[in-house]
């Protein structure tokens, strides 16, 4: 009986020592030891059920989040840590961390200055200090303060990597190989080391090298997740797409939610030609996150180019626009609701929802452009009487319309004036969507075929380099040809376009946008359009010329407004720029002044005034606003969001 007491008693006390806050905090411990911040959030959460103001358990939860990349709760745990363990500088810095990770970067300056004031030279502060630098866009101060703190601590692994990861994305590829290779020298058998190695390596270009250190991280560490995933994006890259899916599907089985390795299974198959299963793997992949914005344009680019208009394919995945058009129709947000019609409309171009984009034409006071899509579905067939007495009834209201008045159709005449080529190459990749700036140039080519200044022309968007793709712009008769690449990370994407003159391949002008949240591929390709369209000079062309009176092939729509005053300049002599965006005329070419006295949706007309004694003025000359008067592009100041993400997930 004594024995059976004592069993008991020992049970019963191992089961309340299993169930103490310090059992489950030296579990949460261990979890975080092995980077499971899942398990070791539970554990802390456990902790402080038992023990709500258990500092440790408290500190170490704010962590975890942070980790998570749940910012939100982060800062509120790493408050209530600081407010448990006052004056602790570790939990000051996180909180500094987690401070810039939210964008409130003046609240972390304050933070950080306050532990520097402290203490001059504590690591962690120096790095919260750094990365400020980065996401204030402060590249060659967050170098510096690298550099000074690497000379003050020159063994540090993580120092050594941070400053060898900023100054690859600097371009500086000699110097940042020689920072990871002496934190390779001195940290030979670290798994992190090595997969930053390859990560350095692949964004050079160095893709063989970056195999074999991405190899080399997984010798180390086989569950390392990161690195399995950039070994397959390598592999794609390298064109051994049968090898990249066998890695997907690796990953896939280890975690189903994996919408990156679904993503990358999807595109090695429909660069295999095996499109039916890419299609429905990309399919597979939405139902998973229907927000990742690279595998529906790279589903709904395959819908285009696979399928026939009649498809319900169509149908159906057009809805989600459509779906998404009214929502903001309903809060009034007229433009991105246009956008988002426009996006369903070339997936679907029957759809009857045309008769809502015109609507809101309408609305926005262009009569002339509604009529012309209720008319086009009339030739679609998919009119109703509806439509048929609204073609009507508008036919009537604008028979007084500039454009009948000259007896011109703005659908023939109107035309686009600079011809520009949008191109990725091939080098350009994302590690967590391969392929992101083909498929971003791919949604900017569509978003700017409603562009009515810029026509995108029709080639081959994947280039194998720089000198192909100019050799391209240049065969096309191209004026210009843009480069698109993106860096990203889970919240945050930037789009950067280099513009290229394709008469003699100069660089001209940068256009780059960042945003961050639902819709950021979207909302940064929109951005870069409008500073793109923005830097091109209005351009137009002399529709009719006679008693002394002249017609446009611009209007409202492209922002004409009486008493403008071009210049027109004779047809075939306008030259491009080579060292900045825009046109050159002599000022011999200019045969003449057009103020402008009548604007119409989408032509214009005005008096003509010739220059010198002879006539010289004929249709097709060409029509530039005065130099002075042009609006340049104002561009962003961007934090790389990639970049900013490997210094975060560093430790």
């Amino acid at each position: 009986m004594k024995n059976k007491e004592i069993i008991i008693l020992l049970l019963l006390n191992y089961s309340l020592f299993a169930q103490s806050p310090a059992s489950y905090y030296e579990q949460g411990r261990a979890f975080m030891v092995q980077e499971d911040w899942y398990s070791a959030s539970e554990a802390f959460l456990e902790t402080l059920r038992l023990a709500p103001n258990h500092a440790e358990a408290t500190a170490a939860l704010a962590e975890c989040y942070y980790a998570l990349e749940e910012f939100d709760e982060a800062l509120v745990w790493v408050k209530k840590a600081r407010s448990l363990a006052r004056g602790n500088i570790s939990l000051a810095n996180l909180e500094a961390f987690t401070l810039i990770s939210q964008g409130q970067l003046e609240k972390a300056s304050a933070v950080i200055n306050e532990t520097l004031v402290r203490q001059p030279y504590n690591k962690e502060a120096l790095f919260a200090a750094s990365e400020l630098d980065l996401a204030r866009g402060r590249m060659g101060d967050a170098v510096q303060r690298y550099r000074d703190a690497v000379r003050r601590y020159p063994d540090d692994r993580r120092l050594l990597v941070s400053l060898a990861l900023v100054l690859g994305s600097l371009g500086e590829t000699e110097q940042a190989r020689g920072y990871i290779e002496r934190a390779l020298l001195q940290h030979p058998d670290d798994y992190r080391v090595y997969y930053y190695a390859a990560y350095l390596d692949a964004t050079a270009d160095a893709l063989d090298s970056a195999i074999y250190y991405a190899e080399k991280a997984l010798f180390y560490k086989p569950d390392f997740p990161a690195a399995h995933s950039l070994l397959a994006n390598l592999r794609y890259r390298t064109g051994q797409f049968a090898e990249a899916s066998r890695l997907a599907d690796e990953a896939i089985a280890f975690n189903q939610k994996d919408i990156n390795a679904w993503y990358l299974k999807g595109m090695a198959l429909q660069e295999t030609g095996r499109l039916a299963e890419a299609r429905a793997v990309f399919s597979g992949a939405l139902a998973i996150d229907p927000n990742d914005e690279f595998i529906r344009i790279a589903f709904e680019d395959r819908i285009i180019k696979d399928t026939n208009l009649e498809d319900p394919l169509r149908a159906r995945w057009a809805a989600f626009h459509f779906d998404h058009a009214r929502a903001y129709k309903r809060q009034n947000l007229s433009e991105q609701a246009l956008f988002e019609y426009r996006r369903g409309l070339r997936i679907n171009p029957y759809a009857k929802d045309r008769k809502e984009y015109a609507d809101i034409l309408k609305l926005q006071g262009y009569p002339a452009r509604y009529v012309e899509e209720l008319r086009f579905m009339q030739e679609l067939g998919i009119a109703d009487k509806t439509v048929d007495d609204a073609v009507e009834a508008y036919n009537a209201l604008l028979a007084d319309a500039l454009a009948r008045q000259w007896e011109a159709d703005p659908t023939t005449n109107v035309k686009k004036h600079w011809n520009v080529a949008i191109f990725s190459v091939v080098s350009q990749s994302s590690v967590f969507h391969a392929d992101a700036g083909a498929l971003a140039a791919s949604y900017l080519k569509d978003v700017l075929v409603h562009d009515r200044n810029i026509a995108p022309m029709d080639l081959e968007l994947k280039q194998a380099s720089f000198s192909q793709a100019f050799r391209a712009a240049r065969t096309a008769g191209a004026d210009y040809f843009l480069i698109v690449s993106v860096n990203e990370n889970k919240r945050d994407i930037s789009v950067k376009g280099e513009l290229f003159t394709a008469r003699t391949g100069a660089s001209v002008s940068v256009f780059s946008t960042y945003r961050t949240g639902t819709d950021r591929l979207r909302n940064a390709s929109r951005g870069l359009v409008e500073r793109l369209s923005a830097s091109l000079p209005l351009r137009a062309e002399l529709l009719q010329y006679k008693q002394g009176q002249g017609l446009i092939d611009k209007g409202r729509v492209d922002g004409i407004k009486a008493d403008m005053v071009f210049d027109v300049v004779q047809k075939g002599q306008v030259v491009i720029k080579n060292d900045s965006v825009g046109a050159l005329y002599s000022v011999d070419d200019v045969v003449g002044k057009l103020t402008i006295n009548a604007v119409d949706e989408e032509v214009a007309a005005g008096i003509v005034v010739r220059n010198g004694f002879f006539d010289r003025i004929a249709v097709g000359d060409e029509i530039f606003l005065h130099p002075e008067e042009s609006s340049a592009a104002t561009n962003e100041t961007l934090a790389n969001p990639e970049l900013r993400s490997l210094l975060r997930n560093l430790r």
